[in-house]
């Protein structure tokens, strides 16, 4: 239990229990923080002058007063969240309850430079606050979840594969970005970004270990242990795609592991697969292009029609996902697995299949059984999810 003496922020800690469970009562609040009645009094009412948190009404009564029930303001400050990822890139524009407010998606083609990029956050940044009359000193900041690898703390995507365009190695995107809108920013993987937008979205199920799995071009994912990101030594969250499934399976594209998860479930291998088919003749809704010209929207648009020959190659993807998501599950024996990305969300069959497909490979002792769920936050996830670490970081 954080105490007064303990904690090097107390007002952040009770900040942030206040946004987590707010509206809640100063009673509710002593029973979690080791501080006097008197020091809570004076650490709300000091948060209520600042307007950071406001009074929201009376509790219910258990003999005596209604309890005054508070909750943090959530228009205080703003927050812009970005996704830089391979295949499009999304900002939004979030209140301090992470509720969205505003929201751009474009394409990461061969144009979409760094600096370009840089230049277009600014001018949509700069129309969402026009939009909703919010001053430029009201914005706290913006979080970017990235493809890596990062170098988080010099605020650098460092040299990550496959983007469409040239100049992606060795950029300080947060130097460029506070130069360009004026505000701090901050830098963390997609997948971990992802990860914390899950678990504020979740908050009310009291989940204590989250994994969470992210099906793209390439297969990334985050995990969260009592609230707390899992670090490793390295940045390396891209390399949950070189666990290897099959010691006699496919080396993808001439690169990383023989038999590698990402051989058998990306967007890329996807593809590669069903162009291969198209080649020998295969009948599909899709005979009638150049196979390599097939991308994935043309895959999604043929499943959606009821293309035997995609459907085959989705399942078959789906399945491996959940033979990978067995392997992560058994050692590191989640409460729930989210499940979010381009391949997730092009249809059912794919979350039903590989969800299936774990279960059925999963070490069940003591009862074990995690729950699974597609991911809440769908496309903005990763966006919502640097906001919100930006939230976390405030000083209060």
């Amino acid at each position: 239990m954080p105490t007064a003496h303990s904690q090097p922020s107390i007002r952040k800690h009770v900040y942030h229990r206040i946004l987590e469970l707010g509206p809640v009562s100063k009673a509710e609040l002593m029973r979690e923080f080791a501080l006097t009645g008197s020091s809570m009094t004076r650490l709300l009412d000091d948060l209520a002058a600042q307007d950071i948190i406001r009074v929201s009404g009376f509790g219910t009564s258990t003999g005596g007063r209604k309890p005054i029930l508070f909750q943090t303001h959530p228009t205080y400050r703003y927050l812009l969240g970005l996704e830089i990822s391979r295949i499009y890139s999304t900002l939004g524009l979030y209140d301090m309850h992470l509720n969205l407010l505003s929201s751009t998606r474009w394409k990461m083609d061969a144009d979409m430079t760094p600096e370009r990029l840089t230049q277009r956050v600014g001018v949509e940044a700069e129309s969402f606050l026009a939009a909703h009359g919010i001053p430029r000193g009201k914005l706290l900041g913006i979080g970017i979840g990235a493809v890596g690898p990062l170098d988080r703390e010099r605020g650098l995507i460092l040299g990550p594969e496959f983007f469409p365009a040239a100049g992606w190695d060795e950029v300080p995107i947060c130097e460029q970005l506070q130069t360009r809108l004026g505000v701090p920013a901050r830098l963390d993987n997609g997948s971990n970004t992802a990860l914390l937008g899950e678990h504020w979205a979740l908050r009310g199920q009291n989940i204590r270990h989250l994994l969470y799995v992210h099906s793209g071009v390439g297969l990334r994912a985050a995990m969260m242990s009592e609230g707390r990101l899992i670090r490793g030594a390295a940045d390396a969250e891209g390399a949950v795609g070189q666990m290897i499934i099959a010691t006699d399976g496919p080396r993808f594209e001439g690169r990383g592991n023989h038999g590698a998860w990402e051989a058998f479930v990306s967007v890329r291998a996807l593809e590669h697969r069903v162009r291969t088919q198209l080649k020998i003749g295969r009948p599909s809704l899709l005979a009638d292009r150049r196979p390599d010209q097939i991308r994935f929207a043309d895959l999604t648009e043929a499943l959606d029609a009821g293309d035997a020959l995609v459907k085959e190659q989705f399942h078959e993807a789906a399945a491996y996902l959940g033979i990978g998501l067995a392997n992560l599950i058994n050692v590191l024996h989640p409460d729930m697995v989210v499940l979010g990305g381009p391949l997730i969300e092009a249809h059912p069959l794919v979350y039903e299949t590989a969800v299936a497909t774990a279960l059925k490979n999963i070490v069940r002792g003591n009862e074990y059984s995690p729950a699974f769920s597609l991911a809440e936050l769908k496309e903005n996830a990763v966006a919502a999810g640097a906001a919100f670490m930006l939230l976390q970081e405030w000083s209060v």
